[in-house]
């Protein structure tokens, strides 16, 4: 299998002078990648500039950041020609690597835009380098800028940030640094969700379990249902008893505290997320705890209003 390690660069409606297109908030104009082996050795690299069609002009800061400008894109391919060229250049057997959560997003709410067939039918499993950055050398919870993360590895600066091939090259460097171990915590792109029951997400990682749900017309029928707020062990699959029942600090959030009499006290936490046709999904995590971490989710709950419990 391969590493396509991807960035792209975006414009986007130039506040005052351009209405938004609510269809293509960010269209891409530059995409950059560096396509590595299972060994993690470069072997090929791509980079396009877009020719835009949604806005025609350049939000200041954008211009600013990446040092481009409309007259440069000019000679840039129509979208659909460089995705096509970039697809093919992809190959069959591939995982997606990028700099934080947003750049897939993005590529596949393009695609939409102009009607072009989805990268999957379901959710994408991807490599967040920016999330195996943070596990393999700081606190798991913490998201660097990507020049952090080069200057904390010594890694040559050799090329100007804020170019979508040039991220995509450090990116690539980076995650040459990453012991093959931590590539197992990969990330699930949800610009696809779920359809159906059947077909939600159940992931089990070294230290904890997510759940992705299907879609549900609001935050209440989610709520509501039995999978959403089962507290199974996920290590033994038995029905376990609440300690703490679902509670929210702020309508976003909920958590909630099991006992398992074999692997001990498991903190769950649902978040609730709108998708992009204005319905929720949720996704639910599951990991065990100690006594005094359930110490903290119970002085959380006592501050919580009880019409916030479920």
């Amino acid at each position: 299998m391969n590493y396509i390690v991807l960035d792209l660069e975006w414009n986007q409606s130039n506040t005052g002078n351009e209405p938004e297109v609510k269809e293509i908030p960010f269209e891409i104009i530059d995409i950059g990648a560096v396509k590595l082996n299972g060994q993690r050795v470069m072997i090929d690299t791509y980079n396009q500039l877009i020719k835009p069609t949604v806005y025609k002009q350049m939000h200041m800061i954008t211009g600013n950041l990446i040092q481009l400008h409309m007259k440069d894109l000019e000679t840039g391919d129509p979208f659909i020609k460089a995705m096509d060229t970039f697809l093919s250049w992809c190959g069959e057997d591939y995982i997606f690597c990028t700099w934080g959560p947003l750049d897939l997003y993005e590529l596949q709410r393009n695609m939409h835009y102009y009607e072009m067939e989805p990268l999957s039918h379901k959710p994408i499993k991807f490599l967040d380098v920016q999330k195996l950055f943070s596990i393999a050398y700081e606190d798991k919870k913490s998201r660097r800028s990507l020049e952090y993360a080069i200057d904390y590895l010594k890694i040559e600066k050799d090329v100007p940030f804020h170019r979508a091939y040039s991220d995509a090259h450090y990116t690539a460097e980076i995650l040459s640094f990453i012991e093959e171990s931590v590539l197992e915590n990969y990330s699930i792109d949800t610009y696809i969700l779920p359809k159906t029951k059947k077909d939600e997400v159940y992931v089990m990682f070294h230290d904890y379990m997510k759940y992705i749900s299907r879609e549900f017309p609001d935050k209440l029928q989610a709520m509501e249902d039995k999978e959403v707020i089962s507290t199974k062990c996920y290590l033994c699959r038995r029905n376990i008893r609440k300690k703490i029942r679902w509670f929210s600090p702020n309508g976003k959030h909920y958590y909630s505290i099991s006992f398992c009499p074999v692997h001990g006290y498991m903190k769950s936490k649902i978040r609730i997320r709108r998708s992009g046709n204005d319905k929720v999904y949720v996704v639910k995590t599951s990991k065990f705890i100690s006594k005094e971490d359930c110490r903290k989710i119970l002085q959380k709950k006592d501050k919580t209003k009880d019409s916030d419990l479920v």
